[in-house]
């Protein structure tokens, strides 16, 4: 049986999810306390984080790397273009939303609001926050104005890109941290990803001391 070591609201965890399941993989989902640093979890992966797919006999980590190897051995359905510039694209949105997008944004909110008390590291600090509501309006902004031109994020089909701007979002969803007022397209953009098959088992997810935000799982919302 294939394995995904996982943490529920990791982002990149939610990218390999979601890949997944678009791709109709079967996988084992087990929960890492990474932060513990186990010996067994460091032995699968020595940077010591998730998500770690164990699958085919062999070990994997980092989640584009994984999401591309799905890619290469599950070709159907197609999650990157065929054309280069297409793949160009995907691919700088995705480093886009698990570089800028994350450090910007999801660090300072999610991280600051859930993480540091699920790993017993203190309270959030306010100026994180802060930060992070102030960066995801320019980040919107931008999703909106590449949306005024396209299906989808990178192009006119859905693509990993997609995968990886919603695996943010939908945690940032979670705790209530996305105004759904502020883009038109970017809401339309969400829902429609979140009515496909792929999003039940996230919006399933339950995070025990973190109820999720009353419209997480309405995809009427």
């Amino acid at each position: 049986m294939n394995r995904l070591y996982h943490v529920p609201l990791s982002p990149f965890c939610r990218k390999v999810r979601l890949v997944l399941a678009e791709k109709k993989i079967e996988v084992e989902l087990v929960e890492e306390r990474y932060w513990e640093q186990d010996a067994d979890f460091l032995r699968r992966n020595p940077a010591g984080k998730v998500p770690v797919l164990r699958m085919d006999g062999r070990t994997m980590s980092e989640s584009q790397a994984i999401c591309e190897y799905l890619e290469e051995i599950s070709p159907e359905p197609p999650l990157l273009p065929r054309a280069p510039e297409g793949r160009y694209e995907v691919r700088r949105l995705c480093a886009w939303f698990d570089d800028k997008f994350h450090h910007e944004v999801t660090a300072n909110l999610l991280y600051e609001r859930v993480n540091k008390k699920i790993t017993k590291q203190g309270y959030p600090e306010s100026r994180n926050v802060k930060a992070g509501a102030k960066a995801i309006k320019y980040h919107l902004d931008y999703m909106t104005w590449l949306l005024d031109q396209r299906r989808w994020l990178a192009g006119d089909q859905m693509s990993m890109a997609d995968f990886a701007a919603a695996a943010h979002i939908s945690a940032l969803d979670y705790i209530s941290d996305v105004d759904w007022n502020r883009s038109a397209n970017v809401r339309d953009w969400y829902a429609k990803i979140k009515s496909r098959p792929a999003f039940r088992g996230l919006l399933a997810d339950q995070i025990p001391g973190f109820p999720p935000s009353v419209q997480y799982a309405d995809l009427d919302f």
